[in-house]
């Protein structure tokens, strides 16, 4: 059962919503604010409606907080909608826009359309790399011994640098390049830092040691 989560601040609309989709059989979880919205979400809902127009933050701030760590498709709820808008959600990581007033019906069609289209991204994405370890770059998560480990936005871009170059070594400052941008203002020394982060993450769950250090030089995924 697919979860979808509404970040609405008007009741109505929520009820309504809310009412609708588990009719349709999803699980479904509500949030009136943007605080409560980025509380919810970690829940890991598989889809997001957010409305634009919320009391505490803007929607596309919301969208912004929530794409450092969440994958799911993200359908914005607004009143208005001009090309700038489009532009500036599509920037902040949202997926798709839903003008309002809205059918029902229309709702449950992009609803199903994006699901089914994460439902097909994941299963070209998925890689087992190991009889206990498999990495969803759609999803942008990893199994373990079938336990979901959610890594951090960072994370999981070092992870998937590495992971998708089996056996080719990376040193710190290429890593940190790849990762953070030539515009970055940190020290590449916060590689190391979040390379162990990953491994206490993927070892505490069972996983093999798959990245590998190589003094003097830097790490690399270990090939199999």
């Amino acid at each position: 059962m697919s979860t979808i989560l509404i970040v609405e601040d008007e009741p109505d609309i929520l009820s309504m919503l809310r009412d609708y989709l588990e009719m349709e059989g999803y699980a479904v979880l509500t949030a009136g604010c943007g605080r409560d919205a980025i509380a919810q979400a970690q829940r890991g809902p598989d889809l997001i409606l957010l409305d634009i127009g919320l009391p505490d933050m803007d929607g596309l701030a919301v969208c912004r907080a929530l794409r450092d760590h969440l994958p799911c498709p993200i359908l914005f709820l607004t009143a208005r909608i001009t090309e700038d808008d489009k532009l500036q959600g599509f920037a902040s990581g949202g997926d798709d826009y839903i003008l309002k007033p809205f059918s029902l019906k229309e709702i449950g069609a992009r609803v199903q359309a994006h699901l089914r289209r994460e439902a097909r991204s994941r299963y070209r994405t998925r890689i087992r790399f190991d009889p206990s370890l498999v990495i969803d770059y759609s999803q942008r998560v990893v199994f373990v011994r079938e336990q979901t480990v959610t890594l951090p936005k960072k994370e999981f871009d070092i992870l998937a640098l590495l992971s998708t170059h089996p056996g080719q070594v990376f040193d710190r400052e290429r890593i940190y390049e790849d990762v953070w941008g030539l515009e970055g203002d940190g020290d590449s020394a916060v590689v190391s830092e979040h390379i162990r982060r990953i491994r206490v993450r993927l070892e505490a769950a069972g996983s093999p040691p798959m990245i590998q250090t190589v003094w003097g030089v830097g790490y690399k995924w270990a090939k199999r």
